[in-house]
């Protein structure tokens, strides 16, 4: 069984290929890979590969050669029985799970960069360096996610939370209530990020409850706050936002 285990990092475009190459790599990936990293490459047992950004493959190059050799010290094997080129097709086929093709969207992506500002999307969002982490970033989220996913995300956050995502209440003992994103978690503390972008550590013994909400989001719901032209608007910047200069 094959596992690509490829995490977050650099990222080079995907090499043009014939349909019968795109083919054939699916077909080799679906035949290999899908067990561990699911049939569209959004992870399972091994990590999510539908990125725009892999840790261990910043080209085609370096995944063929992580599929042909594994990854030390990881439960990712190499498939030494795969042929140069074969490794090569399924390398291509794993770049284009991460990238989302450009399509004619209803929007206009100036006026929607307007919405977003006006809107202060920014205050949680950071695109090419400028706003707040308080939710994800959004610099490349036109490779990342398609616009109707997009659009979900805006009008039903708690639909289209990211993975690895939890929204958490604390109480304290001495009666104290924090709310947020779990930043992280062990046996012994938690630290969570609130509303504001600002930091908590507790440790759990000192606490008197802890909730946890999977599915619900700290975003608040822009139906109804945006119209349908505005709506169509930001979805179209965002669908433009491709981390290009």
């Amino acid at each position: 069984m094959l596992a690509i285990a490829l995490l977050f990092f650099g990222g080079a475009g995907v090499s043009a290929q014939t349909p019968e190459d795109v083919n054939q790599g699916k077909k080799l990936y679906l035949g290999h890979c899908s067990p561990c990293h699911g049939q569209t490459g959004t992870g399972g047992r091994g990590p999510n590969l539908a990125q725009p950004r892999l840790k261990h493959g910043a080209s085609e190059e370096a995944i063929a050669d992580v599929i042909k050799n594994g990854i030390a010290g990881t439960e990712m094997p190499g498939a030494w029985q795969l042929s140069d080129r074969e490794a090569a097709l399924m390398a291509a086929y794993v770049r284009s799970l991460g990238r989302v093709e450009r399509v004619d969207l209803p929007g206009d992506a100036v006026a929607g960069r307007r919405v977003f500002e006006r809107s202060g999307c920014g205050q949680c969002h950071i695109v090419n360096g400028e706003g707040v982490a308080m939710g994800p970033e959004l610099t490349e989220i036109g490779v990342r996610r398609n616009a109707e996913y997009t659009r979900e995300a805006i009008v039903h956050p708690g639909a289209a939370v990211p993975e690895g995502y939890l929204y958490v209440e604390i109480a304290t003992a001495a009666g104290r209530t924090v709310s947020g994103q779990r930043v992280n978690e062990d046996s012994f503390t938690i630290q969570i990020r609130d509303s504001t972008g600002r930091y908590h550590s507790f440790r759990k013994q000192e606490l008197k409850e802890v909730r946890k909400f999977s599915g619900r989001s700290a975003m608040p719901s822009y139906q109804g706050r945006l119209g349908e032209a505005e709506l169509d608007n930001l979805v179209a910047y965002l669908a433009s936002l491709r981390g290009e200069p």
